[in-house]
């Protein structure tokens, strides 16, 4: 197995030891397991947040175009995806009456650093999708250049014998392109791991 990529154990793993963190930092991740006909056994489980409650109460704001001010709430769901052996964001918005934001409207709150390289990546970019666990509509970052852009930083990783964790470097690489910033005290708590090819949960 290529060593950036990501097999189930070591989802479960890295997706406890960030739960772990979440709980020191009280931003509202949870471990969801869902039992479902829509998705093979391999994919049953998922990790979920909510915007509104990261980095603090007001911090989950995002406006949807430049000059607008309209304030939405995100929903993330990190679910492995057995088929490309990564971890997948599916994500949805919504205005604070409720109403869910068009494809469209997911795009103009894109910020336009982003936009335009997901946009000229037409296999790496934001679409709507069926959610694998669910069946509900989300939105998902394609997963398939994930391990294309964490072999690198998998490799200085080892190469300086920094302990790493893939889900959390995956999230603070794939996060901000829809609003969804990791704090840098995930960073300074990490939890000690092994290279990705020999970690086996505690």
């Amino acid at each position: 197995m290529s060593s950036s990529v990501l097999d189930e154990q070591n989802f479960h793993h890295c997706c406890q030891l960030l739960l772990q963190q979440s709980e020191q930092l009280k931003d509202g991740w949870s471990w969801e397991a869902v039992q479902s006909g829509l998705a093979a056994p391999v994919d049953a489980d998922s990790i979920e947040g909510d915007i509104d409650d990261k980095e603090g109460e007001d911090e989950g704001a995002c406006t949807v175009s430049e000059g607008s001010s309209q304030v939405l709430q995100y929903e993330y769901h990190i679910v492995y995806s057995c088929s490309y052996c990564t971890p997948v964001l599916y994500f949805r918005a919504f205005t604070l009456e409720g109403k869910s934001l068009s494809l469209e409207e997911v795009w103009s709150s894109v910020h336009p650093n982003f936009r335009l390289r997901l946009q000229n990546s037409p296999l790496n970019t934001i679409t709507l999708q069926e959610h694998p666990l669910l069946g509900q509509p989300f939105f998902m970052i394609h997963p398939c250049r994930t391990e294309q852009f964490m072999r690198p930083v998998l490799q200085a990783a080892q190469d300086q014998h920094r302990p790493v964790n893939y889900v959390l470097s995956w999230l603070s690489v794939v996060g901000p392109m829809v609003g969804l910033d990791v704090p840098l005290k995930y960073s300074t708590q990490l939890h000690p791991t092994a290279s990705l090819s020999s970690t086996k949960p505690d």
